[in-house]
């Protein structure tokens, strides 16, 4: 009690905010404290031995010249050269101290979107965040959205969709899963519902206590893989987003980049947006073989070149790959509103060094990245080759990312780069200007990523 008295004001008032923290931290403050306090009394040692000596003999123990001044203001102007040095010893062990305690603070709460299109890669980054045990993670909510959407009278608008999937994923970066009883079907019934999409491929849905105990003779469209759950409770299921310390959605839906300006303006959020894009030729290759019935036009073109290709198909392509140039270069010129919040990453580039790419990610989200992740990494992009299914996230990732170059027919990855040129130049994807050149590994069709896309 004595030493915890001579301790000064602020320190006092430090020992007690820290009391507050974790268990860990106690510990650790427990130590710095002891630390601060050996540093004061050998300070106040010092100051006490140097005031009895005379403002000569100070000198000489300083090595420097005798001030003309009277011996007490010498001595007074020795006790003010110590007692700053000391003040900035207190406040340099302070800052070390919210640091280490700290350590088991999360930190304010961030939030993450995944902005992909289809057969891009998203599922498998996606899984970083996923697997980490502080993170609220959704995969592809929006596809509820997209189904009511398309099945209203007349349609709607390609502008009329991005503001529905807008206004529903602020809801849901706000832990509003009720949102989405306005879009599955059947209509949940006392907020539990069977109809997920996918939600097996969120460790937040899957887990206590969101997992409720499995109900007999209850169908489950969307189950989870490694345990039997009930029906999803969306109360649960939002008091658990709520819990955890930060948000991801991963979606495949919103590729207009500027209707997301009031999501990162919105005071209510911390938004990061990363945009995955992946050489178009791949992506077609990637979705002929997922959705073989949308792209039989494709596949006979390519291989028996019966009729042509019909001009709407290529100048869907076309518009694709313009909507994601547009946005692109939207975040890459850094408006304000988008300084610091947009980050943009080549599946190629997560492909051949995955723990690499996280790392930066997770750094421009402002996460930590946890060993839970990297395990994850290494066990999951060192797969055999007979283990690549369709839509599977586990790949030998640095030798699937470009094996479409070797079954690809020259005249379909001719038709890709006309259309998407502009997008490929930006992106750094190199066109292939033979046969010979598409299919030899030793030309690479990857240039250098820049490095504004990862700051």
């Amino acid at each position: 009690m004595e030493i915890r008295r001579a301790l000064p004001q602020d320190i006092r008032e430090l020992l007690h905010c820290l009391k507050m923290k974790s268990k860990y931290a106690v510990v650790l403050v427990f130590v710095i404290s002891l630390v601060i306090i050996e540093k004061e009394n050998n300070f106040i040692s010092r100051v006490s031995d140097k005031l009895k000596q005379s403002p000569q003999a100070l000198a000489e123990a300083n090595s420097t010249e005798v001030s003309p001044a009277p011996a007490k203001n010498g001595s007074l102007a020795s006790l003010q050269e110590l007692d700053a040095a000391f003040s900035q010893l207190r406040s340099h062990l302070y800052n070390i101290t919210l640091q280490l305690a700290g350590n088991g603070d999360p930190g304010p709460r961030r939030h993450v979107l995944l902005m992909a299109t289809t057969r891009t890669g998203s599922s498998f980054v996606g899984e970083f965040f996923n697997q980490q045990g502080s993170i609220f993670y959704l995969f592809e909510p929006l596809w509820h959205v997209e189904k009511t959407v398309n099945f209203l009278p007349g349609g709607a608008s390609a502008v009329g969709s991005a503001l529905v999937y807008r206004d529903v994923l602020k809801q849901l970066l706000l832990c509003d899963l009720y949102i989405l009883e306005n879009f599955i079907s059947p209509v949940p019934e006392g907020h539990l519902t069977p109809f997920l999409f996918r939600r097996g491929s969120s460790h937040s849905l899957c887990e206590e206590p969101v997992c409720t105990p499995s109900t007999k003779k209850v169908f489950e469209k969307y189950y989870c893989k490694n345990r039997r759950c009930g029906p999803l409770n969306i109360t649960l299921a939002a008091e658990a987003c709520q819990r955890k310390q930060h948000v991801a959605l991963k979606t495949v839906r919103i590729r207009q980049l500027e209707f997301l300006q009031p999501l990162v303006e919105d005071p209510r959020l911390d938004l990061r947006i990363i945009q995955l894009v992946r050489d178009p030729r791949a992506v077609l290759a990637s979705r002929m073989v997922a959705f073989s019935g949308k792209y039989e036009t494709w596949k006979k073109w390519a291989s028996e070149g019966e009729a042509p290709l019909r001009e709407e198909e290529v100048q869907r392509l076309r518009g694709n790959c313009e909507s994601i140039r547009v946005s692109a270069e939207l975040g890459l010129r850094r408006p304000g509103w988008l300084r610091g919040r947009y980050m943009l990453v080549r599946y190629e580039d997560v492909a051949r060094a995955p723990l690499q790419k996280a790392r930066e990610m997770f750094r421009f989200a402002g996460l930590p990245l946890t060993r839970q992740v990297e395990e994850w990494i290494g066990k999951n992009t060192q797969a055999p080759p007979d283990g690549n299914g369709v839509y599977s996230t586990c790949k030998n990732s640095s030798e699937q990312f470009d094996k479409w170059r070797f079954s690809m027919p020259f005249k379909l990855a001719q038709v890709v780069q006309d259309a998407c040129g502009p997008a490929m130049q930006l992106f750094g994807y190199k066109l292939a200007s033979s046969p010979a050149a598409l299919a030899n590994r030793s030309f690479s069709l990857l240039e250098e990523a820049q490095p504004a896309w990862v700051t």
